[in-house]
């Protein structure tokens, strides 16, 4: 069992990947990106999630996910912005975390997987928001941005969880 100091040092960098998230978010909705899709983004907050699912694990990374679509939901978007989010977010963890349970994927497969689960998360909220299932139309191109847009937020964590274990194990925060 972790040290009260050990877990107050992981509580804040969870507190500093939720900042990063969020200004990820904020990041994103900067970026003009209309690609004609509703609802289409970069995912660049996934970099977070993707760090504290490999730095502290499942439940961590679950926490970290849902608070973030809360949030930024509350701040950048609307109230159907967070029930699209939080669809989303959780088959996208869900499926990121069983990938990597069995540890035979790298980290841009986990991410791409759960790019493209993400999007079929919010894909099936809104076949039930419209009432309409010709919404699935979109699901060629969802899937195919959902890879596209994973592998380089996969391919970036990669990079940089290193350096960021690095730093944990030596405490400097």
């Amino acid at each position: 069992m972790p040290s009260p100091t050990e877990r107050g040092r992981e509580s804040a960098y969870i507190g500093l990947l939720m900042a990063m998230a969020l200004i990820l978010s904020y990041i994103e909705n900067l970026i003009a990106f209309q690609p004609g899709i509703p609802g289409m983004k970069i995912g660049l907050a996934n970099l977070a999630v993707l760090i504290c699912l490999y730095l502290f694990g499942w439940k961590e990374a679950v926490f970290l996910t849902l608070t973030k679509a809360v949030i930024s939901g509350f701040l950048f978007g609307s109230l159907f912005t967070i029930v699209y989010s939080l669809a989303g977010a959780a088959v996208s963890v869900v499926t990121m975390i069983l990938l990597k349970k069995c540890s035979l994927f790298h980290m841009p497969v986990v991410s791409a997987a759960g790019g493209v689960m993400h999007n079929m998360g919010q894909l099936l909220v809104a076949v039930f928001v419209v009432e309409n299932y010709s919404v699935f139309y979109y699901m060629p191109v969802l899937i195919l941005a959902g890879l596209a847009t994973g592998i380089v937020i996969g391919a970036a964590a990669a990079l940089v969880l290193p350096y960021i274990q690095r730093i944990v194990r030596k405490g400097v925060f």
